[in-house]
């Protein structure tokens, strides 16, 4: 059997969950370090992940490469990649993505909902695309070897990082927007440009992206799994379940609002529940994980094919983004 590997979680991180993570014979998490915090506030962050990784070597460890993956399924351990959900941890300063990168950050969203010095968010009125300097820092992204994402990014600020990249990007957590038509979800047009420069998209687990939010049934998750391959292939689809466990509502504030704003933002959720959505029944925790393969082969795929969605497309991802680009590779457009 191929890997398992989640491409986004944001839990209240515990030796519980650790210990969830091996249960569910999870290889590999993307784990979220920053919302808006500053690059002295991740680094805090991953000063806590180096206090978790000494207190449960046993469960966990930090991944740096795809190779770890191997690591991972030999000493039953979890591989933790780091990423960011905003670009708010290099500040100003494209001199960081090189310094975070060596502490392991693997992947970056270049806009969290809102504007940012490098792309529009989803939630602006407007989206302008690629600033100056968002395109600089992907061209960065590239040399370093740290993947561009776009989970919250606007339409044509996606179009163009697609573009721009001369890396394949990811979309770590949403689905399409044809299936649930969240502001957060993809339309076809990305999707499609993703699929054809060897993107990736984590289908997206978190109730707001889904159709039914958590009433949202597994083989309904899986059926819509199954037509977008159908549409666009399945070596471009994973699993970014979005999970956020045991988190306070707190949180919720915090990802939403940041420092930006003192009015109270809800986002995708409604005034009424302002907070975390309740998790479907199929998935409320790691353990679940291995179960999304009974709902997958329902939908009509084979055992390869579950296989790539569950981690192997992934894994062959993490080793394509990874490493160091060559040193002759500009920010040119690659070759599809």
């Amino acid at each position: 059997m191929s890997f398992l590997i989640d491409g986004t979680q944001y839990s209240n991180w515990s030796g519980t969950i650790f210990r969830q993570m091996r249960d569910g014979g999870l290889d590999a998490v993307h784990v979220t370090l920053n919302y808006h915090e500053t690059f002295r506030e991740t680094v805090a962050v991953i000063a806590r992940w180096n206090r978790w990784f000494e207190t449960y070597p046993d469960l966990i460890f930090q991944g740096f490469t795809a190779a770890d993956l191997d690591t991972a399924r030999r000493t039953r351990r979890t591989a933790i990649f780091f990423g960011a959900q905003n670009p708010s941890c290099i500040e100003d300063d494209i001199g960081l993505v090189e310094v975070l990168h060596r502490l392991g950050l693997r992947f970056m969203q270049l806009t969290y909902n809102n504007q940012s010095l490098l792309a529009s968010g989803c939630y602006e009125a407007e989206d302008t695309g690629l600033t100056r300097m968002g395109r600089e820092v992907v061209a960065e992204m590239n040399r370093v070897g740290m993947v561009v994402d776009m989970s919250h990014s606007g339409e044509r600020s996606t179009l163009e990082a697609i573009e721009h990249s001369a890396r394949p990007i990811a979309i770590t957590h949403a689905n399409p927007a044809a299936w649930h038509p969240a502001r957060r979800n993809k339309s076809d047009r990305v999707i499609a440009a993703l699929a054809e420069t060897g993107g990736m998209l984590g289908l997206s687990l978190y109730p707001h992206h889904l159709k039914g939010g958590g009433a949202c049934a597994i083989d309904e998750f899986c059926a819509m799994a199954a037509r977008t391959a159908e549409r666009f292939g399945s070596a471009c689809l994973g699993i970014g379940s979005d999970l956020c466990q045991d988190q306070p509502d707190s949180v919720v504030e915090w990802m939403r609002m940041g420092r930006w704003t003192k009015a109270m933002d809800y986002g995708e959720g409604s005034a009424a529940a302002p907070g975390f959505p309740p998790m479907p029944d199929w998935f409320r925790d790691n353990r679940d994980f291995p179960g999304l393969r009974a709902g997958l082969a329902r939908a009509g795929f084979d055992a390869a094919e579950c296989d790539g969605i569950l981690g192997g497309n992934w894994a062959r991802f993490f080793a394509a983004g990874f490493g160091a680009a060559p040193a002759a590779q500009g920010p040119e457009r690659r070759s599809a």
